[in-house]
């Protein structure tokens, strides 16, 4: 099987006991049918249910080893961009096996669906589900391909904020759903931006995340500044940030909750 850092992971058989080493990870293995096999995970795991009770082994950003390396684990599965390399590379001077995820594209989620379920032997299952996603996004694209176009901030971080470019998932799913990102041309995957800097583009819909599943405040303080056609026209969205900032099947609810958002600041010109 080839990972996403164009490695190849030979398995002598389907995994059994597997460890994730990010949230968004620990949701693609579950959706891949194969969440039965996760012997511990990262912070943060939180979904579904059931990722929240497995037992922890750190943070993404930095691991037990010895918590991993007890467990026994035949497959590891990282998050090649956001985990410290040099405990992946002392993992693998260990002679685990390593899987490396970093979907960029919708495809890619659909791949890495696919692939996990090949290596945990619930293929059949996985499929079914990449599908099922990939069926979903072509639904929108054709839905939205000629939509007027949006003006859109995407708001990721409060303090300091922080926005996404155009290599970002989120802001592919902005274009799918016919937003251009006011943003889009910045060299960084994710930079810090200045209050300034928003005014001046005047985007005509900001869409924000928030600390969590359920707290859109971090939208109220844009009201202040009535100069933006975004304010004055309540284009001010909140979206879940696990469902639009997590490269799982998920993001079909998000990219389906903005695509609707963004119709609405349509119909409100």
């Amino acid at each position: 099987m080839t990972d996403d850092l164009s490695r190849q992971v030979c398995l002598p058989k389907a995994a059994e006991r597997i460890i994730v080493l990010s949230p968004g990870i620990a949701e693609q293995t579950f959706a891949a049918g194969a969440g039965s096999k996760l012997v511990a995970a990262v912070s943060f795991s939180d979904y579904p249910e059931a990722a929240k009770k497995l037992p922890r082994i750190g943070g993404y950003n930095r691991f037990d080893l010895e918590a991993i390396v007890a467990l026994k684990p035949d497959l590891l599965i990282a998050w090649s961009e956001g985990n410290p390399a040099e405990q992946l590379a002392q993992l693998d001077a260990l002679g685990l096996n390593i899987y490396y995820s970093e979907p960029f594209e919708f495809d890619d989620i659909a791949s890495t669906i696919v692939r996990i379920g090949a290596l945990a032997g619930t293929g059949e299952h996985a499929l079914a589900v990449a599908n099922h996603f990939l069926s979903g996004i072509q639904d929108l694209r054709a839905r939205f391909e000629d939509a007027p176009p949006v003006q859109v901030f995407q708001q990721i971080w409060k303090n300091p904020l922080m926005t996404v470019n155009d290599q970002h998932l989120i802001a592919k799913v902005t274009r799918l759903c016919g937003g251009q990102n006011i943003f889009g041309d910045l060299n960084q995957l994710s930079p810090r931006i200045d209050l300034e800097a928003v005014i001046s583009a005047n985007p005509e819909a900001i869409v924000a995340g928030g600390m969590g599943e359920d707290s859109p405040e971090w939208l109220d303080d844009w009201r202040r500044f009535d100069g933006i056609t975004a304010v004055q026209r309540n284009n001010l969205f909140f979206i879940p940030p696990s469902t639009l900032q997590r490269p799982t099947p998920r993001l079909l609810e998000g990219a389906t909750l903005l695509c609707d958002y963004l119709e609405t600041a349509r119909e409100r010109r």
